[in-house]
């Protein structure tokens, strides 16, 4: 194991000084290749011929030009480095060095070294890979597993796919202020290998943030950092499968890549029907389903707010046996209602809460945490120690850092601004352009849901947006049952002007296909 075999030590157990390879291939014998190499090109002293050790030499490194192991821009050690590891004279490798600099394919830059500056002309390219698909082909029929992945790359002029912050203004300046401090805090053994749980200063601050924001209080043994929500449902899978469940009923409609993860893992989602106080509990029960998974703060994607008597009746049914998956995906973003308290601090042994900065700084971090219930604790550790050892430390202990100075709280709030004035933009240029339509989750969130009476497919309408260069989601993506048409907007990342062209775009289209 990695972590347990000790490499490159003295025999007293102490490291060796940096450069005790160079001084050892220095000192040895110039004429014993025996043990002598170089990691540059794998090059092995070995196969030094007996004469004509420069053309030998510039050979392999014209080869290395010619097949792309040495780029364009690639630097050659220093003469004296590579003449130490593979036993020859200095003077041999200037001079090969010499002659690939008059083939014109090197040249010196003094401190810079010996760049490599033209390569021979490349084979010709392979065919060109088949051109993007056709929008429609996005649209039809059930969405695939990549369905995501292809929808991110089209090209378009308007994006509104939902669950995207706006990576734009993202906190550079404070996370680089906190990245310096840390590191210049930072001890050497907390660069070793540490708690599969997540480094213990995020863990304190993530337990501070939730008693803030969220009205949990916990103690940081009982929260697990993970790459993110999806890591923490795939973390889960054996966790539930020991206990045999099968199956987590979903919200409906509810996210189609929380779907697909569960799918994924081999669990069934039996869809659950959301109205106007929350997820239906009674459906619920008809299910049989022993685990259930809530976006209770604010539903996706119809933004509904769980109710007071339905978290009554959700509790109820948990104490019975059931398990609450909490994803609290977005709560911290709200504009025009009060702030809602996380389930998981009404009923602790019932509620696995999963939360993450994926919304609120950038998804790419992969960094969220989850608080289990007690019973799940160590198992989800140990799930956690086998699949990765525990996430990175460095943008662990950086975010801790934003957390604890207030650098997130504030850039919270700037959020909260922006976003208000872009979601006001998108609701304008929905009355203005799209008649009869009916926004739904405004007060809170990164996106909006909005349906319309004509009977024109939402599959079909968000394809005609694509080819007008308008990215959305239909809803039905987001259904297992049938119902209404609709788009889920995504208006954080979008300008209130770039917004208001793009919603005027889906108008455009949606009256062309209904006429």
């Amino acid at each position: 194991m990695d972590d347990e075999v000790a490499r490159g030590t003295t025999a007293a157990g102490d490291p060796p000084h940096p450069d005790a390879p160079r001084r050892a291939a220095a000192d040895a014998a110039p004429g014993d290749p025996q043990g002598r190499g170089s990691d540059f090109l794998l090059l092995d002293a070995a196969a030094v011929p007996a004469t004509g050790k420069a053309d030998w030499l510039a050979g392999r490194l014209r080869q290395a030009i010619a097949d792309g192991r040495l780029a364009v821009g690639g630097r050659l050690p220093s003469t004296r480095l590579l003449a130490a590891e593979l036993g020859l004279s200095r003077g041999v490798v200037t001079e090969a060095y010499r002659r690939l600099a008059e083939d014109g394919r090197t040249e010196g830059r003094r401190r810079g070294g010996t760049v490599v500056v033209a390569a021979p002309r490349p084979e010709p390219a392979a065919p060109e890979a088949p051109p993007d698909p056709a929008p429609d082909a996005l649209f039809t029929g059930e969405p695939t597993t990549d369905v995501f992945d292809a929808l991110r790359a089209a090209p378009a002029r308007v994006d509104f796919t939902p669950g995207r912050p706006d990576l734009a203004v993202f906190p550079r300046t404070a996370w680089l202020r906190a990245e310096r401090a840390v590191l210049a805090e930072l001890s050497a053994d907390t660069l070793g290998y540490g708690d599969p749980r997540g480094a213990p200063r995020l863990r304190r601050a993530v337990t501070d943030w939730l008693a803030r924001s969220r009205g949990i209080r916990v103690s940081p043994d009982e929260v697990i950092v993970v790459a993110g929500t999806a890591q923490a449902l795939a973390l889960l899978n054996p966790v539930l499968r020991a206990e045999g469940v099968d199956a987590v009923a979903v919200e409906e409609p509810g996210s189609l890549g929380t779907r697909q993860h569960l799918h994924y893992a081999g669990l069934a989602t039996p869809p659950v029907p959301v109205d106007e106080d929350g997820v239906r509990v009674d459906a619920l029960r008809a299910t049989g389903a022993r685990a259930v998974l809530l976006t209770p703060a604010h539903q996706f994607p119809t933004g509904v707010v769980t109710s007071g008597e339905r978290r009554r009746e959700l509790l109820r049914w948990a104490q019975e046996g059931g398990l609450i998956l909490e994803d609290d995906y977005d709560a911290e973003h709200r504009y025009d209602r009060p702030p809602v308290q996380a389930l998981r601090a009404l009923l602790a042994d019932r509620v696995c809460y999963l939360g993450s900065v994926s919304k609120l700084l950038a998804p790419a971090l992969r960094i969220g945490w989850t608080v289990p219930p007690p019973r799940y604790r160590a198992a989800l550790t140990d799930a956690k120690r086998f699949t990765d050892l525990g996430n990175p430390v460095l943008p662990q202990l950086v975010l801790a850092r934003l957390m604890e100075s207030g650098d997130l709280e504030r850039h919270l709030r700037m959020l909260r601004g922006r976003h208000r004035r872009r979601r006001d933009a998108v609701m304008a240029a929905v009355g203005e352009h799209l008649p009869g339509a009916v926004v739904h989750g405004a007060a809170a969130g990164l996106h909006l849901t909005v349906t319309y009476p004509q009977d024109v497919p939402d599959t079909a309408l968000a394809a005609a947006a694509l080819a007008r260069g308008v990215k959305c989601h239909p809803l039905s993506w987001h259904r297992q049952l049938p119902g209404r048409p609709g788009l889920v907007l995504g208006y954080s990342a979008t300008p209130p002007g770039v917004a208001a062209e793009g919603v005027a775009a889906l108008g455009r289209a949606l009256r062309e296909l209904s006429s």
